[in-house]
C-alpha cells in the first residue's frame, strides 16, 4: 500500500524517496518539457486531489474547487493523466433489470503507491484509507491479468442509485468481486452481492479479503466465496476465475 507495484519501488529500501523522485520526473519530463499545461503548480495541486479522491465517482466541479480551476481545465488535465497513462476511468454497470443504476465513471491512479504517496497518507490496517487502498490493489491486478492474459475482459462497478455497490463485475457477470479489507467478513457485507443478484444471475461471487482461509456463504441466491488475496491472486493468475 505504500510501496506501490512498480517493481523498482515494491524492492527499494526507500520507496518513497523513489516514488519521490518519479513524481518529480513525471511532472518535469511529461507536463513541463511537453508543455501540457502552462501552470504546473495548479496541476500539482490538482494531482493531489485526484489522489485524495481516488476511486470515487468523477465529479469534475469539485475537484475544480478544490484545486483552485476550472471545471473545463479540469477535464483537459484528467485527459492529461490519461494521455500520460497515470490513470484510467471504471466505467459503471448501466444493464440493469430491475434497478436505476449510477451512471458517473470512476477513476483510478494507475499505481496505489503513486495515490497514497500523492495523498499524504500511509493507510494503517483497519482504517478506511487501507480499506480504499486494498480495493485500487485488487484493480491492479485485475488490470494487469487483462492487459496479460484477457485483452477483451471488461472491468466494471456496480452501483445503484440508492447506494449498493460491488466493487468489480468482469464480464457479463461472469465474476463479482468485493474487496474487504477485513479479518473476518460478516454475513451483513454480502448484502450488495444479493442486490447483485437479485438484477440477474451471476456466474460467481467473490469476497477478497484478509481472512486466513477460504470459506463460503449460502445465500438465496447461491454461495458467496470468501477468499484470503493470496489464494484469490493465485487462482486469477492460474486463470481458475477468468476465461481469457
Amino acid at each position: 500500500m505504500i510501496s506501490g507495484l512498480l517493481p523498482p519501488h515494491y524492492l527499494s529500501a526507500d520507496p518513497l524517496e523513489d516514488i519521490r523522485a518519479y513524481v518529480n520526473d513525471y511532472l518535469k519530463e511529461e507536463i513541463v518539457a511537453e508543455a501540457l499545461t502552462a501552470n504546473l503548480p495548479a496541476f500539482a495541486e490538482f494531482m493531489r486531489i485526484v489522489a485524495l479522491t481516488n476511486s470515487e465517482l468523477l465529479n469534475y466541479t469539485n475537484v475544480a474547487s478544490e484545486a483552485g480551476v476550472s471545471a473545463k481545465v479540469v477535464r483537459n488535465y484528467f485527459e492529461i493523466l490519461e494521455d500520460t497513462l497515470l490513470g484510467s476511468r471504471l466505467k459503471p454497470w448501466t444493464r440493469s433489470r430491475k434497478r436505476r443504476m449510477i451512471l458517473t465513471e470512476k477513476f483510478y491512479l494507475f499505481d496505489v503507491g503513486i495515490a497514497n504517496y500523492l495523498a499524504r497518507r500511509m493507510p494503517q490496517a483497519g482504517t478506511p484509507e487501507f480499506g480504499k487502498s486494498f480495493e485500487h490493489f485488487i484493480l491492479m491486478e485485475l488490470t494487469a491479468f487483462r492487459s496479460y492474459r484477457a485483452p477483451d475482459m471488461e472491468i466494471r462497478y456496480w452501483r445503484t442509485s440508492t447506494g449498493r455497490e460491488v466493487d468489480f463485475v468482469v464480464n457479463e457477470k461472469e465474476l463479482a468481486i468485493e474487496a474487504k479489507a477485513s479479518s473476518r467478513v460478516s454475513d451483513a457485507q454480502v448484502r450488495d452481492f444479493i442486490a447483485l443478484a437479485e438484477d440477474g444471475p451471476v456466474k460467481r461471487r467473490i469476497i477478497v479479503c484478509l481472512e486466513r482461509q477460504r470459506r463460503e456463504l449460502r445465500e438465496a441466491y447461491g454461495t458467496v466465496s470468501l477468499m484470503p488475496w493470496r489464494e484469490f491472486l493465485s487462482d486469477l493468475w492460474a486463470g481458475n476465475l477468468i476465461s481469457a
